[in-house]
């Protein structure tokens, strides 16, 4: 079954995706960006489509799948929590905050809680950081935080 909002994985709709992206100039990246929008992850069997189709090594597709935070390879939680794990975050305590919500959710960065209602994943630059810790929850930018203010926005996404 599909996340709210996305497809369940076919190979005709992939074959769709990669036939509208495969003339772009640079057609790796919106491509598997279509992906994730249809289905919400860029699903296994993807990856040798697209790189046969782009006369891409499979390695080379992985690759860029498992560089960037925006693509997943498994389908999310209800709810994204993504904390800001860069310097200036850092700094201001987000370590702290890190152990917070990891033990507040019993996950790690990059899982889904066992119910599939949150994914928490590590993200290294929001563009906050004049006003750090910040996290983005479902797309929302949330700053400034502290245990409290975390918790209120978890709150938030869990009723």
């Amino acid at each position: 079954m599909s996340e709210p909002g996305h497809e369940d994985w076919n190979t005709a709709r992939a074959a769709e995706i990669i036939a509208a992206g495969r003339g772009l100039e640079g057609p790796l990246l919106p491509i598997l960006h279509g992906f994730v929008q249809a289905f919400g992850y860029v699903p296994e069997p993807a990856v040798p489509m697209v790189a046969e189709a782009l006369n891409l090594s499979r390695a080379e597709v992985h690759g860029v799948v498992t560089f960037y935070h925006d693509f997943r390879r498994e389908p999310a939680g209800d709810h994204v929590v993504k904390l800001c794990r860069a310097e200036a975050c850092q700094a201001a305590g987000c370590e702290a905050l890190a152990d917070h919500l990891t033990g507040r959710l019993g996950i790690g960065f990059g899982e889904t809680t066992p119910d599939g209602r949150v994914t928490l994943e590590p993200v290294y630059c929001l563009g906050l950081c004049a006003v750090s810790p910040a996290a983005m929850i479902d797309g929302r930018l949330v700053a400034r935080l502290d245990e409290k203010r975390l918790d209120r926005a978890l709150d938030e996404v869990a009723r």
